[in-house]
């Protein structure tokens, strides 16, 4: 019964509009970053669940996929002391499980925590290009060039090496 579950979900998630973005990947990904996101910013996070929908895509339903689908997300939860947590908000990108980009917007105690574009990091596991392992405002890279030169002895010099 569970096998048959977790095909249904996948068939499910195979039909979904969105150019490869599924609603499980928008709804995980959001749930751990904007976790994350929150614990950076303080918030003792007790539990956080998510979920995402298409329909629509400049305000029409969606019928087949698009590189501009764009994905409903709704998160709800609880901070360790009760306090209700909310992220809502649309996503128009989510990358490997390392970020989403769009519009979403966090609420503890119905006050507004955070409202980002990103959540998560769309850089992890690729190369930064150019030196960006410095922090901000810290020491930069620093180039040597090691230059090897021979010389030979000046024919007009009737002097001894090292002498």
């Amino acid at each position: 019964m569970a096998l048959a579950a977790v095909a249904a979900a996948f068939t499910l998630v195979a039909c979904e509009p969105g150019n490869g973005m599924s609603t499980a990947a928008v709804a995980i990904t959001t749930d751990q970053k904007g976790t994350s996101e929150l614990e950076k910013r303080g918030v003792d996070v007790q539990w956080l669940t998510c979920t995402a929908t298409y329909g629509e895509k400049d305000g029409r339903t969606v019928t087949s996929p698009s590189v501009n689908s764009v994905a409903s997300v709704n998160c709800t939860g609880e901070t360790g002391d009760g306090q209700d947590i909310g992220i809502k908000g649309k996503v128009t990108q989510e990358v490997n499980g390392t970020c989403v980009r769009g519009d979403l917007t966090a609420t503890v105690g119905g006050k507004e925590v955070f409202r980002l574009n990103v959540l998560g990091n769309c850089r992890a596991g690729t190369q930064p290009a150019g030196n960006r392992t410095t922090p901000p405002g810290g020491p930069g890279a620093t180039v040597t060039v090691t230059e090897t030169v021979t010389r030979f002895p000046d024919p007009t010099c009737s002097c001894f090496q090292g002498k």
